[in-house]
């Protein structure tokens, strides 16, 4: 089951607007590019700005989330229409998908830390795997646990006030609320100025080593051909690149 923060319609219609700025998913378009896929799967795929992204460059997309509500955002987006879009029973359920031959996956955004077992990350990954055309890739980040980045995840670094369109004022900002390697959880709040409402979203992230993402690649029949680094975050982030065995 997905976090309130993608599952509740009040909040899902705020997610995008609280963070515009997606030029992040510009880097993930240029290595579709780079490998000339025209197929792509995009795990985790949330409300779907990276997918209608893709698409609208010509791009056939699938994508798969767990939640509802980022779906529905998802759907009323510019060329949405053009996109394949897959309710899954957990994040990334790709094994619930039809049969798939895509040349290239991604799980942007950091959904590779959602899976906090490691039987449900492996199962998804040999998910993805079965969803590539031999020789396919896989493109996915996480961030380094080495730079404890949670340590920002506080009030004082975290509190914004956006005035979204049609919705109001929104006040919002992140708690840790548990550290126990390799698990941090938190708590984002948000305050509604309309009528005052407040609602908390629970989140528990897994930060895998870079020995530990390469290994569960490898035992899942990936090849990982490169490590980068995120351009845009350096020194943060790990940025996958594997090919199907």
């Amino acid at each position: 089951m997905a976090d309130p923060i993608f599952e509740d319609r009040r909040l899902a219609e705020i997610y995008d607007p609280l963070d515009p700025d997606r030029g992040d998913l510009e880097i993930y378009a240029a290595i579709v590019e780079e490998f000339g896929a025209s197929r792509v799967l995009d795990v985790g795929c949330g409300t779907g700005t990276f997918a209608c992204l893709l698409v609208a460059r010509g791009v056939e997309v699938v994508g798969v989330d767990p939640a509802q509500a980022s779906l529905e955002i998802a759907r009323s987006k510019e060329f949405a229409e053009r996109v394949r879009w897959v309710l899954g029973d957990v994040l990334g359920d790709v094994t619930a998908l039809p049969p798939l031959q895509v040349e290239l996956a991604t799980m942007t955004g950091n959904v590779a830390q959602v899976f906090v077992a490691d039987t449900e990350w492996g199962a998804t990954l040999h998910g993805v795997r079965d969803a590539l055309v031999p020789g396919g890739r896989f493109v996915l980040e996480t961030r380094d646990p080495a730079r404890k980045g949670w340590l920002e995840w506080n009030r004082a670094e975290t509190y914004q006030v956006a005035d979204i369109p049609g919705v109001g004022a929104v006040e919002t900002w992140c708690d840790v609320t548990s550290v126990e390697e390799p698990l941090v959880s938190f708590r984002h709040t948000f305050v509604f100025a309309s009528d005052r409402a407040v609602i908390t979203s629970d989140s528990t992230l897994r930060f895998r080593s870079r020995v530990e993402v390469e290994r569960s690649l490898e035992s899942a029949g990936f090849v990982v051909d490169e490590v980068r680094d995120a351009p845009d975050r350096p020194g943060r982030e790990f940025v996958f690149i594997a090919s199907r065995g």
